[in-house]
């Protein structure tokens, strides 16, 4: 097959959405029979020490007898969250007076039995 051949089944139908460090990209392919399929990659871009940087991605592959499945089980998840947590984002990220459980907890036992145990250590000490 040409190069031109494998680009034009390729680039059938494609999307992207882009979300922080993380781009989305929904591609719809084609198999050798010709018919459809979707690709979704997520691509997370991170930077090496000297400044460069690089992407991981991960790639799920989605045929069509499997569409009605992860469509009913995506759409069940994503309810839960929403239902559970509400749509407002909520992390350390987002929210620059976030506050984690566990370090509130920490905080809260710190300032009891745990202060006594502590230690104030000088750098002059070592």
């Amino acid at each position: 097959m040409s190069d031109k051949g494998m680009m034009e089944k390729e680039e059938i139908f494609s999307k992207v959405l882009r979300a922080g460090r993380r781009t989305y990209f929904f591609d719809v392919r084609s198999t050798r029979a010709d018919d459809y399929y979707l690709t979704i990659t997520e691509s997370k871009k991170f930077t090496n020490d000297d400044g460069s940087f690089y992407y991981k991605k991960h790639k799920i592959y989605l045929y069509k007898e499997d569409f009605d499945g992860f469509r009913e089980i995506l759409e069940e998840m994503t309810n839960f969250i929403i239902n559970e947590k509400g749509e407002e984002v909520i992390s350390e990220r987002h929210q620059k007076d976030f506050k984690k459980e566990y370090d509130e907890e920490a905080t809260e036992t710190s300032n009891s039995s745990t202060a006594e145990k502590f230690t104030d250590v000088s750098f002059d000490d070592i």
